[in-house]
């Protein structure tokens, strides 16, 4: 018995759009208007105490132990072992934020492996 290989539906090509979108946007705007731009990067780094300069601070911090990337590619190998739209999109996440915020290569990987993912069976449902 052959198992069909796993498939999303347009309800869940919709949530994963919006997800996609919704993170990569939230990267680039802590990257060109909270990390690199230096009006704001003097601000914080004089200490100013906003909730810009502690998401800034939050995002340098994890992506100079590449944590967006390593994550991503954590979650979308465990996606390649077991398909699922969980998965999918915790890995869509971390690979949008990692792929903006400087954890390009493993990042990439991780993102090959979530396409991979879909020539795996889906999982036997009871």
């Amino acid at each position: 018995m052959k198992k069909a290989p796993f498939r999303l539906t347009p309800y869940q090509v919709q949530w994963l759009l919006v997800v996609g979108f919704v993170t990569v946007g939230y990267a680039l705007y802590l990257r060109y208007l909270a990390i690199e731009f230096s009006g704001v990067a003097l601000a914080c780094d004089a200490g100013l105490q906003t909730m810009l300069c502690k998401s800034r601070l939050l995002a340098t911090y994890l992506f100079r132990h590449s944590v967006f990337g390593i994550v991503a590619l954590i979650i979308a190998t465990l996606h390649v072992i077991r398909p699922s739209i969980v998965l999918l999109t915790a890995g869509l996440i971390a690979a949008g934020l990692g792929v903006v915020l400087y954890n390009l290569g493993l990042s990439g990987i991780a993102i090959g492996l979530l396409i991979l993912g879909f020539a795996r069976p889906a999982p036997a449902t009871a």
